[in-house]
């Protein structure tokens, strides 16, 4: 099927445009919702977001509806800040995050990390993250150390679950079908959703879920020519992989006259299939035939997840939360040899070559004095890891290198009412690692309530990055290479100080936010690979370098009547020191951003209309590009050159919300990948040129949403 993208492009632009800046009628009107989401990320008990001591970004259910997402890379895509890394051979999309990759962040669900192929919480693929039964998602910026301790460098993303339903029974069914740039078809081309979910109160306490999701990507072909092409030109196969997801969770929720006991299980399946590009002709001398075959790859990644919690209040007042986890993931590797014509496999291979399990326990109590101006917390955390990872280790022995690791923390916190506007929370986490040192963790946050609706909150802390599996046991040595991991690696160090200043007005009808952010985070002992013997030439992990970052950000929002207008700027500098290079330079190098929102909402019409924008400036890096004569790296500026998302949708309901379709564009501006450039010692304007693949193009989808309750 083939889609005019100019065409359609056009449509989305004309009809938005006229929305957007239409006039509304006075009987058109809607509640302005007032900052009074309720949030749990970092606080002592579930509080409004104008009364938490840490600043909170919330995405709504009805944000993550208007851009029909369905995993966690669909949704954050326009945060500031936030940059989704793709790629179209692995199928994995990560996040940077105040410029650090997904190793420096937590991704909890309900509060608790999800484990993923190097452990727990962090470096997690976004794409295998299904939002059907999510409430909200939770971002809190700067160091969570002592709430969440290891790898909350940056902060914590915390996606929230739904606990409850109103109706006795609550039955949804979603089917959603997009194009993959310019390419779709019923079943082997485009993307493909079906979900499911049952709900049921049981009774006056006893509350059931059930859910099912599919999720068919059927990859994209670009100039590739897919499986069954036996020319070896370079044709065959996907420029993006095709990939089947399915998701199947359960949840029970009891609540007693004092607790609330929650348990959640989920399965996970992913299968990512790869086609060699080369392909070999097996031509008979004999009867002048050929059988031409490729060595194509299947790849499985399987994930289980087991939660317990329970929370409530003791007679004395005294709140308490706890929490028990076990979870595994592996990923299999099925490579065969394969026979294109006559689609038969020789050389069958299985294999599994990632696995984590990890048994997770963390507990917390407060309100142990009943005093208005004062409040401490008391927790405990444990984490006991093991896995292996062959791709990184496997060729030294030809067996799996696995490893265990275990994590007892202990931490507290005080919270002050200093006076009725200010208050105050310091906190420390005493952190034993069988692998690693022992880690002292800190943190103070400040919430200053000043006049006419501006409030003010500080927060300094400390955290840390244990090494990943590749850093400690990495090991590539032939003829040409000696790349080695280093089990002596220390945890990189880090410390941020953010400063966040909010102002809040009432206008006729709306309210206006406005939000000022400071950022600072500074990483010593950041472990990169470094020349450890220069004859033979030799690698190996070390704590060698170090990462600053600055940044200012601007967050405004308008909501007025039907209208609902955010617009935020965000400027940082990074500066990376490589001490172990001669030549390194330590200059901050700066970068921008810019993203705006606008959602109409016809009251009337029963339909919400929304678009969003983010521009992403220009990156720069230094990269080595050639050597001295005493044999020190060269190092050049490379440019990544600017590049812009816009999403497009329209959502409407029928049949008194019964029925629900949003029809949309994903990636309007059509951006598949942006150019990276750097200057070469062969001169001032001698430059090299290659791409960095972003996405697949512009893309359309529709999506159908039933709801049934009775």
């Amino acid at each position: 099927m083939s889609l005019n993208k100019n065409y359609y492009c056009l449509f989305f632009t004309l009809v938005l445009t006229g929305f957007l800046f239409s006039q509304t009628t006075a009987t058109d009107t809607t509640h302005i919702e007032t900052l009074n989401e309720v949030v749990i990320t970092g606080q002592y008990n579930p509080t409004t977001i104008n009364k938490a001591i840490n600043n909170v970004i919330v995405i709504t259910k009805t944000q993550i509806e208007n851009q029909a997402a369905n995993t966690l890379a669909d949704v954050l895509n326009f945060n500031l800040n936030l940059t989704i890394l793709p790629s179209s051979q692995t199928g994995k999309s990560t996040i940077s995050f105040f410029g650090l990759d997904g190793q420096y962040f937590n991704i909890l669900i309900d509060n608790i990390p999800l484990v993923s192929d190097s452990g727990m919480g962090n470096n997690i693929d976004l794409t295998q993250i299904n939002l059907d039964d999510i409430e909200r998602i939770e971002i809190v910026e700067g160091a969570m150390g002592v709430e969440y301790g290891a790898n909350a460098v940056s902060g914590v993303i915390n996606i929230i679950t739904k606990k409850s339903s109103e109706e006795p029974w609550k039955i949804q069914f979603l089917t959603q079908e997009e194009t993959v740039s310019n390419e779709y078809a019923w079943f082997d081309k485009g993307r493909h959703i079906q979900g499911l979910n049952i709900s049921h109160n049981l009774s006056d306490q006893l509350y059931a879920r059930i859910g099912f999701n599919r999720n068919d990507f059927a990859g994209f072909f670009d100039n590739k020519q897919g499986q069954s092409y036996y020319q070896n030109d370079g044709l065959r196969g996907y420029e993006w992989l095709p990939k089947t997801q399915y998701n199947t969770n359960a949840f029970l929720n009891y609540k007693g006259d004092k607790f609330t006991l929650l348990y959640k299980f989920e399965y996970f399946n992913e299968i990512l299939n790869y086609y060699d590009e080369t392909v070999r002709s097996n031509i008979n001398v004999e009867n002048q035939t050929s059988n031409p075959s490729s060595t194509d790859k299947i790849f499985k990644t399987n994930r289980l997840v087991n939660n317990l919690s329970i929370n409530g209040t003791f007679n004395s007042g005294a709140r308490y939360d706890a929490s028990l986890s076990y979870q595994e993931q592996k990923r299999d590797l099925n490579q065969f040899n394969y026979y294109i014509v006559t689609q038969q496999k020789s050389d069958v291979t299985n294999e599994t070559y990632q696995s984590s399990k990890v048994l997770f326990s963390k507990g917390t109590i407060n309100n142990l004095l009943q005093n208005d101006l004062y409040n401490f917390q008391l927790g405990y955390e444990a984490r006991y890891n093991k896995g292996f990872d062959t791709q990184a280790s496997g060729d030294v022995t030809q067996e799996d290198k696995e490893y265990t690791q275990s994590n007892f923390a202990l931490f507290t916190s005080s919270e002050w009412k200093i006076t009725d506007a200010l208050s105050a929370r310091p906190g420390f986490r005493y952190e034993y690692n069988s692998k690693f040192n022992t880690k002292l963790l800190a943190s103070l946050s400040l919430r200053q309530q000043l006049k006419n609706g501006v409030e003010l909150r500080g927060n300094i802390g400390t955290s840390y990055r244990t090494p990943n599996f590749q850093e400690l046991y990495y090991y590539f040595v032939d003829s040409n290479h000696d790349v080695q991991g280093n089990e002596n690696l220390n945890p990189e160090k880090g410390y941020t100080a953010f400063i966040n200043l909010k102002k809040t007005a009432t206008i006729p009808n709306g309210i206006v936010t406005s939000t000022l952010k400071a950022s600072y985070i500074d990483i010593n002992d950041k472990i990169d690979l470094a020349i450890i013997n220069s004859t033979p030439l030799q690698y190996e992990y070390i704590n060698i370098n170090a990462y600053k970052l600055w940044g200012l950000t601007t967050d405004n929002s308008l909501k007025k009547e039907q209208w609902n207008f955010n617009f935020g700027a965000t400027i940082q500098g990074i500066s990376r020191i490589a001490a172990n290079e001669a030549n390194a330079s330590n200059d901050f190098l700066y970068s921008f951003q810019i993203n705006t929102s606008s959602t109409y909402i016809s009251k009337k019409w029963d339909t919400a209309f929304s678009l969003l924008f983010k521009y992403n400036g220009a990156q720069y890096d230094y990269t080595a590009s050639d050597a001295d004569e005493e044999g020190n790296s060269i190092f050049s500026k490379s440019k990544t050159n600017a590049y812009s998302w816009m999403d497009a949708s329209i959502k409407k309901s029928f049949l008194e919300k019964k029925i629900q379709a949003t029809i949309g564009a994903r990636n309007l501006l059509d951006v598949t990948s942006v150019a990276i450039s750097s200057t070469t010692s062969g001169g001032t304007h001698s430059t090299n040129n290659n791409g960095l693949l972003l996405g697949y193009g512009r893309s359309f989808y529709l999506k159908l949403l039933y709801n049934l309750n009775f």
